[in-house]
Formats: C-alpha cells, sequence, structure tokens
C-alpha cells in the first residue's frame, strides 16, 4: 500500500503558527525589523531650512583707498553747496594764525594780530572794484595829485592770476581817472623790465600776484614806506570755485608778502588793508 500523501498546511494554520511563534519570539523580530527598516527618505527637491548670515567681502587696500578718496571733500564741493559770503577783517587774522601755529610761539602769535583801525571796509558783495575803491578812498584825487615818489605806489591790489589782474585794471576805469597803473605779474613780463619801468616814471596804482610783487621788493625795485592802501581780490572765485586764499601756493606768497614790512606799516596805521 502507498503511503498516505502528507498535506501542506493551509494558510489559515499558517498564520496560527506564525501567530503562537510570535509569542515566543516576535518581539525579537519586530525590534529588528524596526531598527533595520529604512526611514522616511526626504525628496531631493526639498532640502532642509538653513541659516543665513551676510558675510561683508574683505577690503582690500585698494577699496579703502577709494573710499577715503571719496570721503575727502574738495572745497569745490563745500563751496558749491554754501552760499558765498563776504570776507571779513577776522577772517585774515584766523588764516594768519592758522598759517603760523604750527612755526610760533603763542606770544609770537599774538604780535602777528592787526588792530581793527588798520582795515577798510570789507566788500558786502555788491560794489565793483570801482564803486568799491570810491568808497574806501574818497580822497584819492588829491592823494595820488601829490605822489611823485619813484619806486613806489599809493595802491597796490593783490589777486591770484595774471588773467584777473588785466580784468581788474578794466573794472577800475571810473576809479583812477589819470592814474598812472602797472601791471605786476610774471606773464609775458620780465622782473627787471618792471624795475626799470618803476624807476623812470611815477605809478600811482600797481595791480598784480604776490609772487611778483614779492620779487620787486626783493630786487628793491618797489618800496612799501610809500603805500598807504592794500586791497585783496578777496571774494572773487575761479571755475573751481576758490578764492585767491584757499589756493595754499598764493596763500604762502601773501603771508610771506606781508612779512616783508607789510604788517609794520599796519601797526603804526600808516597803511590801510581791504577785502574786496
Amino acid at each position: 500500500m502507498r503511503p498516505p500523501k502528507t498535506q501542506e498546511p493551509s494558510a489559515q494554520s499558517r498564520q496560527v503558527e506564525a501567530g503562537a511563534s510570535g509569542g515566543e519570539g516576535g518581539g525579537d523580530t519586530e525590534m529588528t525589523q524596526q531598527e533595520t527598516a529604512p526611514g522616511p527618505v526626504l525628496s531631493k527637491k526639498v532640502k532642509p531650512p538653513k541659516e543665513c548670515f551676510l558675510i561683508q567681502p574683505k577690503e582690500t587696500n585698494e577699496d579703502a583707498t577709494k573710499t577715503r578718496k571719496r570721503k575727502k571733500k574738495k572745497i569745490t564741493d563745500i563751496l558749491a553747496k554754501s552760499e558765498p559770503k563776504p570776507g571779513t577783517p577776522e577772517d585774515l587774522q584766523k588764516l594768519m594764525k592758522d598759517y603760523y601755529s604750527s612755526s610760533r610761539s603763542v606770544i609770537e602769535l599774538e604780535e602777528l594780530t592787526l588792530p581793527d583801525s588798520c582795515f577798510l571796509k570789507a566788500n558786502d558783495l555788491t560794489h565793483s572794484l570801482s564803486s568799491y575803491l570810491k568808497e574806501v578812498c574818497p580822497k584819492w584825487v588829491k592823494l595820488r595829485k601829490s605822489h611823485s615818489e619813484k619806486k613806489s605806489v599809493l595802491m597796490l591790489i593783490i589777486c591770484g592770476s595774471a588773467i584777473r589782474a588785466v580784468e581788474l585794471i578794466r573794472s577800475m576805469t571810473a576809479f583812477k581817472g589819470d592814474s598812472k597803473v602797472m601791471k605786476l605779474f610774471a606773464k609775458h613780463i620780465k622782473v627787471q623790465e618792471q624795475v626799470k619801468l618803476l624807476e623812470k616814471r611815477v605809478v600811482h596804482l600797481g595791480v598784480g600776484t604776490p609772487g611778483r610783487i614779492k620779487e620787486l621788493i626783493k630786487q628793491g625795485g618797489l618800496h612799501l614806506n610809500p603805500l598807504k592802501f592794500l586791497i585783496f581780490d578777496w571774494n572773487w572765485r575761479d571755475q573751481k570755485l576758490r578764492r585767491m586764499m584757499d589756493i595754499p601756493e598764493i596763500r604762502k606768497e601773501v603771508f610771506e608778502l606781508l612779512e616783508m614790512g607789510v604788517l609794520s606799516l599796519c601797526k603804526t596805521e600808516s597803511l590801510k588793508l581791504g577785502l574786496f
């Protein structure tokens, strides 16, 4: 006789056996499955948020130089935003103290202070040169008629350039009348030629730059003792909006000229200073 066939356990019986076996070792199997089971996979497109920090770029030496250049204000920028103000004697006094502060003692700086009586009335920006000179020198005609000394002038008008000197001479026609006027600047004119002209004839008015006037005094071609009026072209501005005293080279020459006898004449009140 053939042996009876072994019947495979049905699905129901297998589930029962699995449940029975789960009672004994099912816990370990479940824990193993939990440990080995992979976690939820994040989508590649979705990234966890990150903290953002603003990182300042490192400043190079070139950038620092450019920054310093931008921060440095030019006199043109300052003057373009400010309303023009007429110069005053206090402005000249302050410039003198600032210029000499590094090389003079406190006592010497006090000695540079000029008396108020040596200053003429300052221009309030409403005058032409002729009208200003008529106001501050009402006795000019009588004064020039009595002047006969050579190598000298009664009035010096100091400006920043030769072109400006020519403009001033043209603008003072109404004031000068028959006065003899001489150009005292370096452009196209040699200093020796000017010395000879001053030796030959009487000159009442001199208009020029401080550098050339200073040179004429050094060479003995121009004497300051007969000088009665010294007028600075103070308020006029060039294309860059600079006044004469805003330019370091001219300012230096002006103060050197003042030390060549002008300050001492001002203190004796024989010379008057004007700011046009």
